[in-house]
This record gives C-alpha cells, structure tokens and sequence, in this order.
C-alpha cells in the first residue's frame, strides 16, 4: 500500500528518460521528470536513470487521464 503522504510515482522509462519525458510531453501535453535529473552519478551510475516521477497533484481523474496518455504513447515507441 502506498503511505498516505506520497504523491509521487516512479516508473520506468523503454527509452532514456530526459528524451522520454520531452517526447510524452510534446506529444500528449503530460508533464513528467525525468528521474536522472533527480539522481547524481555515484560509482558510474545514476540511480533515477531511465525513469521518470510522476508528480500525482492532480485530481484523481486528471491523474488517471494523463497515465492513459502515458501508456498510449509508449505503446507508440
């Protein structure tokens, strides 16, 4: 179960993350980071790396709206 505070999800991204997130944007108008923005190199790697977070700020409805956009596009790739 998720804790009642978190609004963030992460999910894993079939292409680099930033090129992700700038391609689901341009084509759907979804807002997501791309996770290696929020993650620094450590030992070679970066842990937020082909992932992006979603932000889950929106009302319910909106939210699932925009992770229908989501899967619709990755399908897409």
């Amino acid at each position: 179960a998720m804790p009642d505070a978190a609004f963030y999800l992460w999910a894993r991204t079939p292409i680099d993350d930033a090129a992700f997130a700038q391609r689901l944007h341009a084509a759907t108008a979804v807002t997501v980071l791309p996770g290696s923005y929020l993650g620094r190199d450590a030992h070679g790697a970066n842990p937020g790396r082909g992932h992006v977070r979603i932000a889950l700020v929106a009302s319910a409805a909106e939210c699932e709206a925009a992770i229908d956009r989501m899967v619709a596009f990755t399908r897409t790739l």
